[in-house]
């Protein structure tokens, strides 16, 4: 199943010429997640090269303006477009209110408008994978997502099957979904016979707006991809402790300790160049990228290759160490 994200804002706080307010999207399978919608989220999506995507889920991790001023035009456009489909949008506590505030100027939807106003733990759950909110620190109610998928069947192995007499049809598909089978001579097959080791599912990691905090560290471990946070350089560390933010260095250094697979920083504020965040973070992590709005990374299972960025107007790169 294809997994991958893409940056639609990546700007602290307010946009820049080159950068829009905060808005993901990730795409899994014909299903579509938008993680936040800041300010031109739309407009932003158009750009992309996806379009405007009918997404399944809006995921906000906080109420402020920069994470949620693009939800009005969206889920406005949305039913001039004649959407049918519901639309599920999630949050802290005080989304819903936030919503009935809006409601004058969303007006009447022709589509259902799902509101809800969740707490930490499962918030979604799909086909092989399940959402779960967490609580971080930003000095207001806000959480991170993360996309845990399960654990799959090892690979099958044809030939153990054959030579076990189990014949090609049915009953291969039946022991790769972890069934016994039983042959025409009354021989039980197990999967474990015929299947590899269980392979590990992916994990993605969005810490939203946050302080590094030890939920954020717990669950990105092993982490195929965290996006985090990287508003300051370690030169501004006192202005980032006193707004709740992250440091470029500090969010590099809990990618280190939870030995995630890529770290993307986003979130990035127009005081500093992106390769001074780049530079900064690599002195920490060599597993880091620095996404421009509408760059891609593409995520594979496992057994299959490292994460890749891809940029816009770029070939894909990996993040997976040089050599020596």
């Amino acid at each position: 199943m294809d997994l991958s994200v893409t940056f639609i804002g990546t700007a602290a706080s307010v946009p820049t010429r080159s950068r829009g307010t905060a808005s993901t999207l990730v795409a899994r399978g014909g299903e579509r997640w938008l993680i936040d919608c800041g300010e031109g989220t739309q407009r932003q999506l158009l750009r992309s090269g996806h379009g405007l995507v009918d997404v399944d889920l809006i995921l906000l991790t906080h109420l402020h303006a920069d994470h949620v001023l693009g939800l009005p035009g969206l889920i406005k456009t949305y039913g001039l477009r004649g959407r049918e489909r519901a639309l599920r949008v999630i949050g802290p506590a005080g989304l819903s209110a936030f919503i009935d505030r809006l409601g004058p100027i969303i007006g009447r939807t022709p589509f259902p408008l799902q509101v809800e106003d969740v707490s930490a733990g499962v918030v979604h759950d799909t086909e092989g994978a399940v959402i779960e909110a967490f609580n971080t620190d930003h000095g207001i109610a806000s959480f991170g997502y993360a996309l845990l998928e399960d654990d799959r069947p090892g690979a099958f192995d044809v030939d153990a099957a054959r030579a076990l007499g189990v014949p090609s049809g049915p009953l291969f598909g039946r022991l790769q979904r972890g069934m016994d089978v039983e042959l025409d001579d009354g021989t039980t097959v197990r999967p474990d016979q015929v299947l590899g080791e269980t392979r590990e599912g992916r994990t993605l990691v969005f810490s939203g707006d946050t302080r590094p905090c030890a939920t954020t560290a717990d669950i990105a471990v092993d982490a195929d991809l965290l996006v985090h946070e990287g508003t300051f350089l370690h030169e501004e560390r006192d202005r980032a402790l006193e707004t709740r933010h992250s440091t470029v260095r500090e969010a590099a250094e809990l990618a280190r300790s939870a030995q995630v697979r890529m770290l993307a920083l986003t979130h990035l504020s127009s005081r500093f160049m992106p390769r001074d965040a780049r530079a900064e973070a690599l002195e920490i992590y060599d597993r880091v990228v620095i996404p421009k709005d509408f760059d891609t990374i593409a995520i594979p299972f496992r057994e299959r290759g490292e994460p890749v960025l891809q940029h816009i107007d770029d070939a894909p790169r990996s993040t997976e160490p040089p050599a020596g």
